[in-house]
């Protein structure tokens, strides 16, 4: 029981361009669809921002959490596939740790993943993957996340 397991994958998408185009968020929302493998939840404005012109409780981003078997199908998609798809890739950066056993991964291109048609893409957006641990220091994290097959780059 004390050895340091995956407990959850949050998958964020920020559209910045929903505040012009409402359709933006749309496209989004079904790639990430098919990225994850479930229906993402779409994230909304807290307050309002005056520069931007966006009100309150405006369409802003979509996310979805994985557990379980959908959390493992997508963490071995992410390695197998996804990552070595990335133009001049030498390893995911190891300083992307919390200091709790938590790491985030920040992709910049949606392209990288099979699941998502280059035809259908009109803008191309990036995406932050947090992966939740139980582990309780980097280094634990780290070793479990190496162990699932995450190419960490060498410093």
């Amino acid at each position: 029981m004390a050895v340091p397991r995956v407990t959850k994958v949050v998958v964020n998408m920020g559209i910045g361009d929903a505040i012009q185009d409402g359709k933006a968020m749309d496209a989004a929302v079904e790639e990430l669809a098919g990225i994850s493998g479930q229906k993402p939840t779409v994230t909304r404005r807290a307050e309002v921002d005056r520069e931007l012109q966006a009100p309150r409780g405006m369409a802003i981003g979509c996310c979805v959490t994985l557990r379980g078997k959908r959390m493992y199908e997508f963490l071995e998609r992410l390695t197998n596939l996804a990552l070595p798809r990335v133009r001049d890739f030498r390893g995911a950066n190891p300083r992307g740790f919390d200091g709790r056993g938590n790491y985030t991964l920040g992709i910049s291109d949606q392209l990288i993943f099979p699941e998502v048609s280059y035809a259908k893409v009109q803008k191309v957006k990036g995406m932050n993957v947090c992966i939740v641990t139980t582990a309780r220091t980097d280094e634990e994290a780290r070793a479990l996340l190496a162990g699932l097959g995450m190419p960490f780059r060498k410093n």
